[in-house]
């Protein structure tokens, strides 16, 4: 396996690297693409993309009607003038709008896992992709094509460390992968609640950076005060279980760092952290409504 790496968008490439942009049976024809008439083209079962802009759309066939197609589509043959879309299906639908009859075609050979992965990976490279269609796609890849991640790396043209932040947005709660599509938060924002353990406490922290519009730097900064290890007496005994199921339903419900020290005769303290005047305030609404 080849340790080169490649730029964003290279990844599709690398995988056509086998493909025939020919007239049919004329190896003379190596550099061009041969025209595929619209109506021998079947949509690709394994696009995983099914929502196109009918404006952004109506605007690329208007190009489409002054200039012609300047990137060619991709297609498998499935027999005599047939054809299946491996990739370039908003390119096929826009040139359908504008009237052609017939499209220009690098044709290749690929196997049923061969298409999904490359329209998976092309689905990967589309502009404004929020950060959760990329790490369903990613995740996709994983499990039904059989990729490691530093194999989805290499083919994606991304380091591993960045496919592996990807993924790790999926576990996410479901409410803040849906602020992640929509992007009421930044993915910047999610990476930095992905450190929390607690889904209650992620939660909570969400709701504040929107309430609050806490900055990613903010945010990194609150979850490294949740996050600081307790200083532990080692002269004094735990803390009942009991105790610490209390403790931990305080720090889920007010998001923040809570310590509870029970001292003799059922007497106690109860310790709540705040980490800016603003984090104050919020707690003082949260007890004091």
């Amino acid at each position: 396996m080849t340790n080169k790496k490649h730029d964003l968008g290279q990844g599709i490439r690398a995988l056509l690297q086998n493909m025939t942009p020919t007239a049919e049976g004329d190896p003379s024809l190596l550099s061009t693409s041969m025209q595929v008439p619209l109506e021998a083209i079947e949509i690709n079962p394994f696009q995983p993309r099914h929502d196109f802009d009918p404006q952004a759309l109506e605007e690329l066939a208007r190009s489409i009607r002054m200039h012609g197609i300047i990137q060619p589509i991709t297609v498998r043959r499935l027999g005599p003038r047939k054809y299946q879309l491996i990739s370039g299906e908003r390119r096929l639908r826009a040139a359908r709008l504008a009237g052609l009859r017939e499209i220009p075609c690098f044709v290749r050979t690929a196997n049923d896992e061969q298409m999904l992965e490359m329209a998976l990976i092309e689905n990967t490279h589309r502009e404004n992709l929020n950060a959760i269609e990329i790490a369903i796609n990613y995740k996709r890849l994983i499990d039904e094509c059989n990729l490691k991640p530093e194999e989805l790396a290499e083919r994606v043209g991304r380091d591993r460390t960045t496919v592996v932040n990807f993924l790790r947005l999926l576990k996410l709660p479901p409410e803040i992968q849906q602020a992640i599509r929509q992007r009421i938060i930044s993915m910047a924002h999610a990476r930095a609640l992905i450190n929390v353990e607690d889904p209650v406490v992620q939660l909570r922290l969400f709701r504040d950076i929107v309430q609050r519009q806490l900055s990613v730097r903010q945010t990194e900064a609150l979850v490294r005060q949740l996050n600081r290890p307790q200083q532990r007496r080692t002269s004094k005994p735990s803390l009942p279980p009991a105790y610490k199921q209390i403790q931990n339903r305080l720090a889920s419900h007010l998001a923040t760092r809570v310590s509870i020290k029970k001292k003799g005769s059922g007497r106690g303290e109860i310790s709540i952290e705040f980490y800016s005047d603003d984090d104050l305030q919020r707690l003082l609404e949260l007890l004091l409504p």
